[in-house]
């Protein structure tokens, strides 16, 4: 990991402290970089905000993955919830949640208020970069960041770029993710979804297609992908796979597999009657499972020291002699 002092100098804004937005604050003071987390709204999430970055943060120290005491990175954030505060910030990450109307109030407010020469980007996996860009005077340094959870361990990161982007800010964006540890794809053309999520999406509703018409479990399927695609795609994409493993096998397969596939365009009825309920997996203890509350924590345990786990093997694999190829 780079010198707590290679970023002081690179201010960043993070708007919005919920789960992912606490997340990338903690990634990016973990990075050395000072940081302004605000809240437009006053309110309890700020204190729980706190204690999740340091949580993160003291997690990062016991594994080894920085060094030095909390208290050096949890000095570099400023906690507030006045827009003015951003005004020294080179690059903004607005984190609110998925609402047209809030995003639009919450960009408009940035742009008031931070240099013309600030990179101003949404944290989004659901709206149109598009769409978005046109709540903005400026529009040419304006774009997605889609971040993986946990953001600080993650290597994911999608920078889209919006019909009227300037492709060079974008490759500057990218070349500063790079300086993040990650592995940055940039997306050069905006498409809803952007691509991880198309593609897992394709996936989600073949899924359901294979419970509702009786051809497998939740649980069976959840098994499948976990030691199927779950393992080597830890390792490689689709196309490498393929390669891999012979390809011309996969082409004789999806001329007579494809016509089968779920194409259907509305949501699942399935997971219609689970969400119009109010169900929300562990957090609600009710999601296509049901959790105790016990149930619910020890997944959510086991799911960060995973996730800290297959980032450290990810790093092995594969070797940086075949990544240097790449």
């Amino acid at each position: 990991m780079s010198d707590l002092m290679d970023h002081q100098d690179f201010h960043i804004g993070v708007v919005g402290l919920g789960l992912m937005g606490a997340s990338i604050a903690s990634a990016m003071i973990l990075l050395g970089h000072r940081v302004v987390g605000l809240s437009p709204v006053v309110s309890e999430a700020d204190q729980t905000a706190a204690e999740r970055i340091r949580r993160t943060v003291r997690q990062a120290i016991a594994r080894g993955l920085v060094s030095g005491d909390e208290e050096r990175y949890m000095d570099l954030i400023e906690f507030s919830n006045e827009y003015r505060s951003l005004s020294s910030c080179d690059l903004v990450i607005e984190s609110v949640v998925e609402n047209l109307g809030i995003k639009k109030e919450v960009l408009t407010n940035i742009e008031e208020v931070v240099s013309g020469e600030a990179i101003i980007t949404t944290n989004t996996s659901a709206i149109p970069i598009n769409i978005l860009q046109q709540f903005l005077k400026f529009k040419s340094r304006f774009f997605g960041m889609h971040w993986g959870e946990p953001t600080f361990t993650s290597k994911f990161l999608e920078i889209i770029c919006g019909d009227q982007s300037e492709m060079a800010l974008g490759e500057k964006l990218q070349q500063i993710a790079l300086a993040w540890d990650k592995e940055p794809t940039l997306v050069r053309k905006d498409i809803r979804g952007f691509i991880t999520n198309r593609l897992m999406y394709a996936m989600y509703r073949e899924a359901f297609y294979l419970v509702e018409n009786g051809f497998a479990s939740m649980k069976d399927i959840d098994r499948a992908c976990r030691n199927d695609g779950g393992v080597w795609m830890a390792f490689c994409g689709p196309f490498r796979y393929m390669d891999l493993t012979g390809l011309q096998a996969y082409y004789h397969v999806m001329k007579d597999l494809f016509p089968t596939l779920d194409n259907r365009t509305r949501v699942p009825d399935f997971i219609e009657k689970i969400a119009s309920e109010g169900s929300n997996g562990v957090s609600t203890g009710q999601g296509f499972y049901s959790y105790t509350q016990q149930e619910a924590q020890a997944w959510q345990t086991a799911f960060e020291i995973f996730s800290f786990e297959i980032s450290q093997l990810k790093n092995e694999h594969p070797p940086k002699a075949l990544k240097d190829l790449s």
